[in-house]
């Protein structure tokens, strides 16, 4: 499960990041970009093709999409035609002149502003790495940003102008481009075929370190980390507070909401199931969830107990309606909900990331093993029987009040200037509706019991077996890409950017950031769990720094942490010029003062002093006000840890309204008696 501004978030990949708010571009510099009057005529890909830009830099060009080529660009142009990637090879003074030079090469008539722009680490080859984000307002539902990338004397300069909708559904597809776009002749670091180094106190220290210099650069008050190897747990070991301004420290017991890990451990208790011959990953689901359905007959009948989690069904990330119909929400009330949910890619095609297909998928093996209870109960009692009590987690609950008693650490987001704050559980809560997704609390101690049940492959620590090898290790099979070098299975990631298989899973709630992880090939496993928003930045890092540990690998990892705190906080700056807190008087003049949404429920528009909040029933937030350049005014809500919902206003044919909006759907927020969408 991921917080609310990663929900909403299209975009990630080789710096690519930030997809709407940026101060005019670079104004054109003396650059050598050569140039095409007749672009070749585009062509379809009926496959994933290795391709290369113009000066013979590889990268990976999808299936479905157009490839034509103009002089030194590359056009990259996705299936649906609003939406495209370019790759322009020019040779430039500096990053600006050869951004600049790009922009010319692939659109003289290109309008963004720069929002903003910063330097990153040299990584893969290129010599010099400089990122742009530029401007857009939320009515555009658009992401453009670029990266210019150099090589010698050359640059290339990639350029992301996509659509928030097709971004977010073609996101590993956009991965897949740049994952391997790579100067001509380099071979990235490979630790394939090295044997991994024993984890002694000097090797441990260099982890810890890195660990706590982490945490004290992106202001995370709490981070617990634990380390296997070789069957035993070499480290496991606490930084910091559970809360900001209290003195109890974070240890190996404390528990943090581990979020979209639980994915992982709901289909271990699936697994069970089939092994125990309850039915099979192959079982319709329609067979064992009477009344499982979605929005789309079709996908409804293909959809398979192994397609439930696999992210593969065609089902779009589709949060805010548990997000904010909470209040009263129930398991059955989201299953009804999946019924209303259309897919928007074909099964199987692409990743999309569906929460409430995951709860599905845990609501189903409960219901099967347990078939007189209620869904939540029965899959809290399957959880227990199957997965806890055998695997010895003992601190690992879906109990909220008994997680947050003695040892728990407390969430933790940034105000609206930037500064590390506390952060309210109330958002946190709309996910037990959805637990199989993603609600459990846990301790470093428990999910290194689960993690070195996954390296001895279903044996527990006395040597019997818990599970049977070949049904635990089919939930690693690929089931859809999730770029050049990754997939995703049942609950579980497989990446092989670094030559050896590391699989993992993440999890994000708000003020809850965390990520388990193990090498099948070396007997290693480990997790990283956080109590605040930042911590997001520490996992991939940490990763990393495990393999260097590991492997004697280049020290990037540090570097990566240190530049994305320098990030955080430019962002974080640029976007508070735009904001006005409390909100201008004007713009809150015009608010009604309820609102609501056939779909997400009310909205209460309160006004204490100057300020303004928005009331959502089972949580709140302070707003300020945003003029956007198209001349809208939005609302966004800034309190920590739900920062980012941003509440654009309108004025339709019924009256007064507010859009929300996430990458794919839109949502029309009526004011006082009006309705509708």
């Amino acid at each position: 499960m991921n917080r609310i501004a990663t929900v909403l978030a299209i975009v990630c990949v080789v710096g690519l990041a930030g997809c709407s708010s940026p101060s005019q571009r670079p104004a054109p510099a003396a650059a050598n970009v050569t140039q095409s009057s007749e672009p070749a005529a585009a062509e379809t890909l009926h496959a994933d093709t290795p391709s290369t830009t113009a000066d013979g830099n590889p990268f990976i060009a999808p299936a479905d999409w157009q490839l034509a080529r103009s002089g030194s660009a590359v056009i990259l142009t996705a299936p649906e035609g609003d939406s495209r990637i370019a790759l322009v090879d020019v040779g430039a003074a500096d990053a600006d002149a050869a951004i600049a030079a790009a922009w010319a090469s692939y659109d003289t008539k290109a309008r963004w502003p720069l929002k903003l722009a910063n330097d990153r680490p040299a990584r893969d080859g290129w010599e010099q790495v400089r990122s742009y984000i530029y401007e857009t307002s939320a009515n555009d539902q658009r992401g453009v940003m670029a990266q210019a990338l150099r090589h010698g004397q050359r640059w290339t300069v990639a350029i992301y102008d996509m659509s928030n909708a097709t971004g977010d559904k073609r996101s590993a597809q956009v991965s897949l481009i740049f994952d391997r776009l790579q100067p001509k002749g380099y071979a990235r670091e490979s630790f394939a075929g090295k044997t991994a180094h024993t984890l002694d106190a000097t090797r441990l220290a260099q982890l810890h370190d890195f660990v706590e210099d982490a945490r004290r650069q992106l202001d995370v008050p709490g981070v617990a980390i634990g380390v296997v190897q070789g069957g035993k747990v070499v480290m496991a070991e606490g930084f910091g507070v559970r809360s900001l301004g209290q003195p109890a420290p974070v240890d190996a017991d404390t528990r943090f909401m581990i979020a979209s890990n639980t994915k992982a451990l709901t289909t271990l208790m699936l697994a069970k199931l089939v092994e125990q011959g309850r039915f099979g990953w192959e079982t319709p689901v329609t067979q064992i969830l009477p009344g499982f359905k979605l929005g789309d007959a079709q996908t409804t009948r293909q959809v398979l107990v192994k397609h439930l989690i696999c992210a593969c069904t065609g089902l779009p990330r589709q949060d805010m309606e548990w997000l904010f119909e909470s209040e009263g929400a129930t398991p059955q009330s989201l299953l009804d909900g999946l019924a209303t949910m259309q897919p928007t890619s074909r099964f199987g095609e692409l990743f999309q990331y569906s929460n409430p297909m995951a709860a599905a998928a845990g609501y189903a093996g409960g219901h099967v093993l347990h078939p007189q209870l209620e869904l939540g109960a029965a899959y809290d009692a399957a959880m227990q029987e199957l997965v806890f009590d055998p695997l010895g987690m003992a601190s690992t609950t879906f109990d909220y009040d008994q997680a947050q008693r003695d040892n728990f650490a407390a969430p933790h987001g940034l105000d609206v200037d930037g500064h590390i704050a506390a952060a309210s559980m109330d958002l946190n809560t709309s996910v037990k509706p959805a637990r199989p997704a993603g609600a459990a609390w846990s301790t470093v101690h428990d999910v290194l019991r689960y993690v070195q049940m996954e390296l001895d492959q279903g044996l527990l620590p006395d040597g019997s077996r818990y599970i049977d090898a070949a049904t635990l290790l089919e939930r690693r099979k690929p089931q859809v890409a999730l770029g050049g070098d990754a997939s995703y299975g049942m609950g579980l990631m497989i990446d092989n950017t670094w030559g050896t298989p590391v699989v993992h899973h993440g999890g994000d709630l708000v003020g809850f950031h965390s990520d388990m992880l193990w090498l099948p090939e070396h007997d290693v496993g480990a997790v990283i769990l956080t109590n605040a928003d930042p911590g997001v930045y520490i996992r991939g890092p940490f990763q990393r720094r495990l393999l260097e540990v590991l492997f004697d690998g280049k020290p990037e990892a540090a570097e990566n942490v240190t530049a994305q705190a320098q990030r955080l906080k430019q962002g974080i700056a640029t976007e508070r010029k735009r904001l006005s807190v409390p909100p201008d008087a004007k713009a809150v003049k015009n608010l009604a003062a309820t609102y609501r949404s056939n779909e997400l429920g009310p909205i209460t528009v309160t006004r204490p002093g100057d300020a303004v909040w928005f009331d959502f029933g089972a949580w709140r937030s302070a707003m300020a006000a945003r003029a956007n350049d198209d001349g809208s005014v939005s609302f966004v809500t800034i309190s920590p840890g739900v920062d980012g919902f941003e509440f654009v206003v309108a004025n339709g044919k019924q009256g007064p309204s507010l859009v929300l909006r996430d990458a794919q759907h839109e949502y029309v927020f009526a004011g006082d008696a009006a309705s509708g969408r």
